[in-house]
């Protein structure tokens, strides 16, 4: 009878449907890039942390493995201590909305009913007064925390309490964790980007319609003391400089933080037809709604929707498809 069975279940192995075999096939393409993504993204406050670690140890005689070994432990270790205060303080500075009582209980209600169906104990919520239709989800030993701006509670409930789901799925995850206790190192990384990238393109030539203004006024500004190409070498150099820790962050925004949107956003379309339309709509919305300048960049990765700027997006090596491509997942009829 056991041989039986196990006939039967080899069977069933190796008949099974072309579809079958073609998820099973993504589904294990997904773990490796998640896993790579991950390893990228802790590599960046070890290499970050080892620059002055490993010189000290060098110059002490203490002996490089060692001070490698320390860079392996301090580096993740300072950022996971200062990623929750990271995010706590800019959270603050933002315009909280003064919500009435019945509003903001009903809030907090609904995010209840969902973490409960979710799995997961509820955060605190925070809701912001912003233009941008978004919800955040921040982790860390200071709790978990939802920010939620009041354009994306002003959408149709389905679609909302979808948003709000996706949040609570990647909290469930302990992808808000991860990324939290990382962000201080990618923040780090992205500012000396910038910079670079600033230096780089500083053009210092004015135009015609300047100079004829500065003549019309009998004003003729100084010759600039730096010559713009020595900016553009500074700007050269830093970023040669940058590109070892730049190269798994990079790799880490693309693998970690896309990937596991879009395995939230599957999550959420599996619970229904309903959930799946919503997050569609949610999606969609707060790609196009004008705002976005009001949602803070240090809250991207934790986001429904990325809101960067094209010249932040370049710098983080992110995908401009990525919204289209999750949208287009989501209204397809395949399922996810």
């Amino acid at each position: 009878m056991a041989t039986t069975e196990r006939i039967g279940r080899l069977r069933q192995t190796f008949t099974a449907s072309p579809v079958s075999v073609s998820r099973m096939g993504s589904g294990w393409l997904e773990t490796i890039r998640t896993a790579v993504g991950g390893a990228g993204l802790v590599v960046v406050p070890v290499l970050l942390a080892g620059v002055p670690i490993i010189p000290i140890a060098w110059l002490l005689d203490i002996g490089i493995g060692l001070g490698l070994l320390t860079a392996v432990v301090a580096g993740p270790l300072i950022s996971a201590i200062l990623g929750p205060v990271l995010v706590d303080r800019r959270v603050r500075r933002l315009h909280e909305a003064a919500l009435d009582e019945r509003p903001a209980a009903f809030v907090e209600y609904r995010v209840d009913e969902l973490a409960d169906e979710v799995g997961v104990d509820a955060p605190a919520v925070t809701v912001v007064r912003a233009d941008a239709a978004n919800v955040a989800v921040t982790d860390g030993y200071r709790g978990p925390r939802l920010v939620v701006s009041t354009r994306l509670l002003s959408l149709p409930a389905a679609d909302r309490d979808a948003a709000l789901r996706h949040a609570l799925v990647r909290l469930r995850r302990r992808e808000a964790l991860f990324t939290t206790a990382l962000l201080p190192a990618l923040v780090v990384v992205e500012t000396i980007a910038l910079l670079a990238t600033l230096l780089v393109g500083r053009r210092s030539d004015r135009s015609p319609a300047d100079r004829r203004v500065n003549r019309i006024h009998g004003y003729e500004p100084e010759r600039e003391r730096i010559p713009a190409p020595v900016y553009a070498a500074a700007g050269i150099l830093l970023w040669v400089c940058l590109i070892p820790v730049w190269l798994p962050a990079a790799a880490g925004d693309r693998l970690f933080v896309a990937g596991r949107r879009r395995a939230a956003d599957a999550a959420v379309s599996r619970v229904g037809e309903t959930e799946r339309e919503g997050l569609a709509n949610a999606v969609e919305f707060a790609g196009e709604a004008a705002g976005a300048a009001d949602w803070p960049p240090i809250l991207d990765r934790l986001s429904l929707v990325s809101m960067a700027d094209d010249e932040t997006g370049r710098v983080r090596g992110a995908s401009r498809q990525e919204a289209r491509v999750r949208l287009a997942r989501l209204r397809s009829k395949v399922s996810l």
